[in-house]
């Protein structure tokens, strides 16, 4: 089944998408309220919307993000990613043998949250803006310390990421090695739709990966196409992960990490050693597909507006020199 966040009439309804069509959901009723129900109650609900409510033309309605996740967590599962990414951000070469451990990943922020079509705004003082092509698995079932096993259980479904990056801040903020911040959290997109998982089970492999094809485009010219199974790590694996010593709840949102052939362009930056194809700029249309989940687009808008300056730091030097002085005048 796949549910929606949709704006109609001037509302802003929870609804389930059939085709051409779009059944409300009650009034009140939220996307995170469904999956906080569970996947059985949830879909008991969208077919009770589906035989009694009226539909509405999807050409009639807005898509937002289909859900406000309380988390996300963002893995990073591609090889070739990692590898091109490190060459043009870190100025690395090949995949850290860590990577190779557990399925990292990063907490970013869920209040940057933006759906279909909205206008990405960049940093004010970004010159290398960047999409990801991912897809996102939203947790149904809290947990703790679950084996894959048990994890798959706790799947509810799945829609597309972008996970916006400022590559010039994200290459300057990494060098103090606690990895990527206002490089990334001012923009994360998702949906149309959330898609329950009970819809692929066709398009899963022997291993459990999903094989869906995933493909990036930035003003109706491909830039990118991937295999989704070509992950390092299945989702019940994110998730069993995420999940050790710590807690998973409904809603939560784990993204794959950005797919390899070119699912961003700094990938392909590593590889050429050159901005080639060149960064997003104001006006660029950026669209991706996932078979089986839908086709999330954004437009770039122009930059933000410059920050207030902050201070510079107070120097380790000054802060030594000031307890000296502090010294000299406690003893006289």
């Amino acid at each position: 089944m796949r549910f929606a966040t949709v704006r109609h009439d001037g509302s802003q309804v929870a609804a389930v998408v059939d085709g051409e069509l779009v059944y409300p959901l009650p009034s009140g009723t939220s996307v995170l309220n469904l999956v906080g129900s569970g996947l059985v109650a949830a879909l008991a609900a969208g077919e009770q919307a589906v035989s009694t409510a009226r539909p509405v033309p999807v050409a009639d309605v807005a898509f937002d993000a289909p859900l406000r996740p309380p988390t996300i967590r963002d893995f990073v599962t591609f090889e070739e990613h990692v590898e091109g990414v490190r060459a043009s951000v870190q100025e690395a070469t090949g995949v850290p043998d860590a990577w190779y451990d557990a399925p990292q990943f990063y907490f970013t922020n869920p209040y940057s949250v933006t759906g279909p079509d909205a206008r990405i705004i960049p940093p004010a003082d970004c010159t290398a803006l960047d999409f990801e092509l991912e897809v996102a698995v939203v947790v149904g079932k809290a947990g703790t310390d679950l084996t894959v096993e048990e994890a798959a259980d706790h799947i509810f479904g799945y829609t597309v990421l972008n996970d916006w990056s400022a590559r010039d801040l994200q290459k300057r903020e990494m060098q103090v090695g606690l990895g990527p911040a206002k490089g990334k959290d001012f923009a994360n997109s998702l949906g149309p739709m959330l898609v329950t998982a009970d819809e692929f089970t066709d398009f899963h492999d022997e291993d459990g990966f999903l094989t869906l094809a995933c493909t990036a485009q930035v003003n109706g010219v491909e830039v990118g196409a991937d295999v989704l199974s070509n992950m390092g790590w299945s989702f019940p694996a994110l998730l069993a992960y995420a999940s050790r010593n710590a807690r998973i709840e409904p809603g939560d949102v784990l993204g794959s990490g950005t797919v390899g052939n070119g699912g961003c362009l700094a990938e392909q930056w590593g590889r050429r050693g050159r901005q080639d194809p060149p960064s997003l700029q104001p006006g660029d249309i950026v669209t991706l597909v996932v078979e089986g989940i839908g086709t999330l687009t954004n437009t770039i808008g122009a930059p933000a507006v410059p920050a207030p300056t902050l201070p510079p730091p107070r120097r380790r030097d000054h802060v030594a020199e000031r307890a000296r002085h502090t010294t000299t005048v406690s003893t006289s």
